[in-house]
């Protein structure tokens, strides 16, 4: 069997900056897809110029942490803190889940009204995934998958490595290790996940990409690539620019972004998946990519 990767870049619409990174890197680069935040600063940018890119896959980066909601606070309560944004991070999103402080119910409406601002704005959507990867909490990932299969939507992303290729030294292998951890205590998610989109007939990619993120390495990269099994694998990269805007956000991926951006634009990045015989691929699995490709084969 054939091995193909689907290389989707995540926070589309954070910022101009990091919109500028993602771009360069489908029309310089690898890159075949991204996830599209439906409500952030820079998610109207990304709409426009993205409508010119029609060989880009573009899917939704559901968001319940770290930014504000579609609806109105009052419709989804459980959702958000005293200031009307969702909690900080995915660790008191899932403990509130898990103290039974959040309504599911407001989950399914704050994701459907999502989805369905970017469809109604014409976009058509590839697949879709979560930000801080808390749509892979199983009861959420089950309202993920009933979603994709409403709206016709064909993937849905698994947060979970099954093939674990480790390849980072000095302050980033102490990341890569903290990663490859959580990676670990999610198989059991993870499991349940796949179950759950399977009953939904939604397909689910294999993965790579979170052990290594923010650290991406030429080396880590090259790991990832020979150790593709066959089948299609979606590799989550973070590529972008930094600017006072993204440094305003709080994010920790900073940095890494532009080094991402380069490694992906590198002419050594596409020769190695030339000799590993690895085809480009969208999420939708109809568009084989091969103009990235053209000049070093």
């Amino acid at each position: 069997m054939m091995r193909h990767l689907v290389v989707n870049a995540d926070d589309l619409g954070l910022t101009v900056g990091v919109n500028d990174g993602i771009f360069d890197a489908h029309d310089h680069g690898i890159l075949t897809s991204a996830s599209l935040f439906a409500a952030a600063p820079a998610t109207s940018d990304a709409i426009r110029r993205a409508r010119s890119r029609p060989s880009l896959g573009v899917g939704v980066h559901l968001a319940l942490v770290n930014g504000s909601p579609t609806l109105p606070p009052s419709r989804v309560p459980t959702l958000v803190e005293d200031d009307g944004r969702f909690r900080r991070s995915w660790k008191p999103f899932i403990v509130a889940c898990l103290r039974g402080k959040v309504s599911f119910a407001e989950v399914e409406l704050e994701l459907t009204a999502q989805i369905e601002l970017l469809r109604s704005a014409g976009v058509t959507l590839t697949h879709l995934d979560g930000h801080k990867h808390v749509h892979a909490y199983p009861p959420v990932f089950a309202i993920v998958a009933r979603l994709a299969s409403r709206f016709g939507i064909p993937v849905v992303r698994v947060p979970y490595e099954r093939w674990l290729s480790m390849r980072a030294s000095g302050d980033a292998r102490g990341t890569a290790r903290r990663q490859a951890l959580l990676n670990a205590v999610m198989r059991p998610w993870a499991r349940r996940d796949y179950r759950i989109a399977a009953s939904r007939g939604v397909r689910t990619p294999q993965f790579a990409g979170r052990i290594h993120t923010g650290v991406l390495s030429a080396e880590a990269l090259a790991g990832i690539v020979r150790a593709l099994q066959p089948g299609v694998t979606e590799l989550m990269v973070h590529p972008g620019y930094r600017d006072d805007e993204l440094d305003r956000t709080g994010t920790r991926l900073l940095e890494s972004r532009q080094s991402e951006l380069d490694l992906l634009c590198k002419l050594e990045t596409r020769a190695l998946l030339v000799g590993e015989r690895v085809d480009l691929l969208r999420h939708d699995l109809t568009h084989v990519i091969k103009r990235s490709l053209r000049h070093v084969s």
